[in-house]
C-alpha cells in the first residue's frame, strides 16, 4: 500500500475514533443520567463540554500542530486520549465524568486538526477532494455504527466498555505512526502566536458558555463580554507577523462563505441525534441497543454519499452540491418539527433518510471548498478553521437545545411527566433550525466564481 494510503487510513480512523468519543456516549446519556442522578440539562452539558473544549482549542491547535509536527502531536494526542479513557471508567460522580469528557475534548482538539492536515498534506490538489471524501467517510462511518456499538455495548456490557472501545484503536495508530520516517511541519521556525491563542480561547470559551445560559443574566453578560474578546482578537492578529489565525483568509469570500454554510449547518443539524435518542429512548420507550440500530439510518446515508460527494466536487461546482443537501436537510428538519407520540417508525426513518443524504451531500464538498481556498502551507490553518467551526456549531447546536429545555421544562429530570414538554422542547428546536438550514444553503452559493488555490 502506497505511504499516502496508510496516511489516509490512518486519519480516517481517528475521524471515527473522533466522531465515535461523542457519538456513541450520546446513545448512554439517559443510562449515565440515571447512575449519576442527573436532571436534563447537567446530561446535556456531557456533550456541551466535550465540544466547547474542543472549539476553544481548535484555532491553537493549528498552529502548534504544524510548528511541532502533525505526526508527533497525533501520537501524543492518541496516547493521552487513552490514558483519560481509562480514567473516565473508574469515576464515581457526574463531576469527575464531566471532568474527564473536559479533557477528552482537549486532546480530540488537536487529532481534528492533525487528521485532516496530514491528508492535505499527502495527496495533490487534483485528489484532494476524492481523499477528503474519503477521509470524512470515517466521520460518517463513526456517525454510522456510533448508536448501533453505543447502544450493543452498553446494552450488552454497560457504559464503560463505551469509552473503552477507542483505545486499541489508538493503540494500533500509534504504532503505525512510530514506524513512519515522514513529519509534516508547516510552521517551521514560526513563532507561536502565544497572545492570540490566549485571547481567542478565553473569547471563544465566554461566548459559548454563555450562550448556553442565555436565559439568565450572567449568560448574557458572558456572552457580550466573549463577543467583545473576540474582536479584540481579531484585532490583535491584524498586527502580528505570524497569526494564529489569519484573519485576511476572511477575505476570501470562497473561504468565508464556505465557513459560514459549515457553522450554520452544524448548528442546524448536530443537536437532531439527541432529540431522535431522547423521543426513541423516552417517549418510544426503546432501549439504548435497539435505538442505536434505528438511529443507524441516517448516518449510513452520510457513508454511502459522502464518497460520491467528494467526487463529484472534483468534477462539478461543490458549492452548488452543498446548497443541494442542506436543502434535503432543511426537509428533514421540517419532518422532524411534527415528531409526536402518535408518529409511526416509518415516518421517522424516511425523515432520517432524507436527513443523511442530505448532509452525506454538504460536508466534502464544503470542506474541499474551504481546503482548497488557502495556499498549501496554510492546510494546518484551514484545518483548524474547519474543526473550530464543526465544534462551535456542534457546542452551540446543543446550547440551543438546552436553551430551549430551560425555557420550556425547567430543570428537571426527564421522567414520565415532563414527556409532553420534552416533545414540544425538539420540535421548537427543530423549527429553529429550519432556519439555520436555509441559511446554509444560501452560504453555500456564495463566492462560487472565486477560484480554487492550487500549489
Amino acid at each position: 500500500m502506497e505511504k499516502k494510503n496508510i496516511i489516509l487510513l490512518i486519519c480516517t480512523v481517528l475521524n471515527f475514533i473522533a466522531v465515535f468519543a461523542a457519538n456513541a456516549v450520546n446513545i448512554i446519556i439517559p443510562t449515565i443520567a440515571t447512575e449519576f442522578h442527573m436532571s436534563n440539562i447537567v446530561q446535556n452539558w456531557i456533550t456541551i463540554i466535550f465540544f466547547l473544549v474542543m472549539a476553544m482549542l481548535s484555532i491553537p491547535a493549528g498552529q502548534i500542530s504544524g510548528k511541532y509536527g502533525l505526526k508527533k502531536v497525533t501520537i501524543i494526542s492518541s496516547a493521552l486520549f487513552i490514558v483519560i479513557s481509562l480514567v473516565n471508567v473508574v469515576v464515581t460522580s457526574s463531576m469527575e465524568f464531566l471532568i474527564c469528557r473536559l479533557i477528552l475534548g482537549f486532546v480530540l482538539a488537536f487529532i481534528n486538526v492533525t487528521s485532516m492536515a496530514m491528508v492535505v498534506s499527502a495527496f495533490e490538489p487534483r485528489e484532494r477532494g476524492k481523499a477528503l471524501g474519503l477521509n470524512i467517510t470515517g466521520v460518517y462511518i463513526g456517525l454510522s455504527l456510533s448508536p448501533f456499538l453505543g447502544g450493543v455495548l452498553n446494552y450488552q456490557l454497560g457504559w464503560r466498555s463505551v469509552i473503552l472501545f477507542s483505545v486499541p484503536f489508538l493503540i494500533a495508530i500509534i504504532v503505525l505512526l512510530l514506524r513512519m520516517d515522514d513529519e509534516w511541519i508547516t510552521f517551521k521556525g514560526i513563532p507561536l502566536d502565544l497572545k492570540g491563542s490566549v485571547t481567542y480561547t478565553i473569547g471563544i470559551a465566554l461566548f459559548v458558555y454563555g450562550f448556553t445560559i442565555l436565559n439568565e443574566v450572567s449568560g448574557v453578560v458572558l456572552t457580550v463580554m466573549g463577543v467583545i474578546i473576540l474582536v479584540v482578537f481579531a484585532f490583535i492578529e491584524l498586527r502580528q507577523d505570524n497569526p494564529v489565525f489569519d484573519i485576511k483568509f476572511l477575505k476570501n469570500r470562497r473561504f468565508l462563505s464556505a465557513n459560514l454554510a459549515s457553522l450554520c449547518a452544524y448548528l442546524a443539524t448536530f443537536a437532531v441525534t439527541t432529540i431522535l435518542n431522547y423521543h426513541l429512548q423516552y417517549i418510544d420507550g426503546f432501549d439504548s441497543q435497539t435505538a442505536g440500530i434505528i438511529l443507524l439510518v441516517a448516518p449510513i446515508c452520510q457513508v454511502i454519499f459522502a464518497p460520491i460527494a467528494g467526487r463529484l466536487a472534483d468534477k462539478y461546482v461543490p458549492q452548488i452540491l452543498a446548497a443541494v443537501g442542506m436543502g434535503l436537510g432543511t426537509v428533514s428538519l421540517l419532518l422532524f418539527s411534527t415528531l409526536n407520540y402518535e408518529t409511526s417508525l416509518g415516518f421517522l426513518v424516511i425523515s432520517m433518510i432524507i436527513y443523511g443524504v442530505g448532509f452525506g451531500l454538504f460536508s466534502p464538498p464544503n470542506t474541499s471548498v474551504i481546503m482548497g481556498s488557502v495556499p498549501p502551507k496554510d492546510t494546518s490553518v484551514a484545518s483548524a478553521s474547519v474543526s473550530t467551526v464543526r465544534t462551535v456549531g456542534q457546542a452551540m447546536s446543543m446550547g440551543i437545545l438546552t436553551l430551549i429545555f430551560a425555557f420550556v421544562m425547567g430543570n428537571v429530570p426527564i421522567v414520565e411527566e415532563y414527556y409532553p414538554l420534552l416533545m414540544s422542547s425538539c420540535r421548537i428546536a427543530c423549527l429553529i433550525c429550519v432556519g439555520l438550514c436555509l441559511a446554509s444553503v444560501f452560504a453555500s452559493l456564495v463566492g462560487i466564481r472565486t477560484g480554487r488555490v492550487e500549489d
